[in-house]
């Protein structure tokens, strides 16, 4: 009976240490480091690879925050632009190989700094709450100053997750390509906090930790965690969406692909990049990404 007692107890104090701990992580979860610099020489020799001309491009949004990235434009365009995501921690650059793939193909493309990212305003990231409608008015500029024949949308990881919704709520976004999105913040905290092992973990062991985090971010932020979600966006409205996981992405398994195919009303399909990690299906397999990406856009 002492050792259950003893159990509890220590159960007990192990989960009001997990909620301190979780309540500590919630605002670096909205607010992500800028990780990575702006590859301006990079950007450079891809530009000059295929050919293509930039300007910048700055947008006003509802809460006041300015967006900044650029127009991209090929030497031949198709009337066509895709919308490009990045990951989060990360900048407009780092959807580089992305954007010539496109521009190659007569695409041309906007690459915009996520808010709190880059060169953008803004102090929080809300992985697609806000930023949903940051694309709307992204759409409302490009369609003010382009003619645009078809628009798309392809992002990568939290840009994935961006794309997603934002294309439940932007009827002008005719088709996504979303690769290694998450199904739901909640459901990828589990794997965040499963430490890349197994969401089992973050499901269990450490849920105390996964509840307060989001809680604190939510709070912190103004919005509500459980309505981050690509998951019930693909319901919402229906449109093409081409889903890239990674067989070896332990940050954000295929699982995630999965369940936002099975809840889309549109038609989607999944590629599973065999051997890829997080994000790293274009490295994994550059010539069958190019296909399947471009003649995604083609047939929609």
């Amino acid at each position: 009976m002492r050792t259950l007692r003893r159990l509890v107890v220590a159960t007990f104090v192990l989960s009001l240490l997990e909620i301190a701990v979780g309540w500590m992580i919630g605002p670096g979860i909205i607010r992500p480091a800028n990780l990575n610099l702006e590859r301006l020489q990079q950007s450079k020799e891809m530009l000059q690879r295929v050919s293509a001309t930039r300007e910048d491009f700055e947008v006003a949004v509802t809460d006041g925050v300015i967006l900044r990235g650029w127009k991209v434009r090929p030497a031949d365009p198709n009337g066509d632009w895709v919308l490009l995501f990045h990951g989060v921690s990360d900048n407009r650059s780092g959807m580089l190989g992305g954007a010539e793939v496109l521009l190659r193909h007569g695409y041309s493309v906007v690459m915009m700094d996520s808010r709190a990212h880059g060169k953008s305003d803004g102090t929080i990231a809300t992985y697609g709450w806000k930023e949903r409608r940051d694309t709307v008015a992204i759409v409302q500029s490009l369609y003010a100053t382009e003619h645009v024949r078809h628009l798309y949308a392809w992002g990568v990881s939290m840009g994935a997750a961006i794309a997603i919704q934002s294309a439940a709520v932007e009827p002008r976004v005719e088709a996504v390509v979303a690769e290694a999105s998450f199904a739901s913040l909640r459901e990828v905290s589990y794997d965040y906090a499963g430490l890349e092992i197994s969401p089992w973990i973050g499901k269990t062991i450490f849920r105390p930790a996964t509840i307060a985090a989001l809680n604190r971010a939510g709070h912190d932020g103004g919005f509500d965690p459980d309505a981050v979600s690509p998951e019930v966006a693909v319901g919402e409205r229906a449109f093409p969406l081409l889903v890239i996981c990674g067989t070896a992405d332990r940050r954000i398994p295929c699982r995630h692909a999965e369940r936002i195919c099975r809840a889309a009303h549109g038609p989607c399909e999944i590629w599973a990049v065999e051997g890829a990690g997080h994000a790293a299906a274009l490295g994994r397999a550059p010539q069958e990404f190019e296909e399947r990406v471009i003649g995604f856009l083609h047939k929609n």
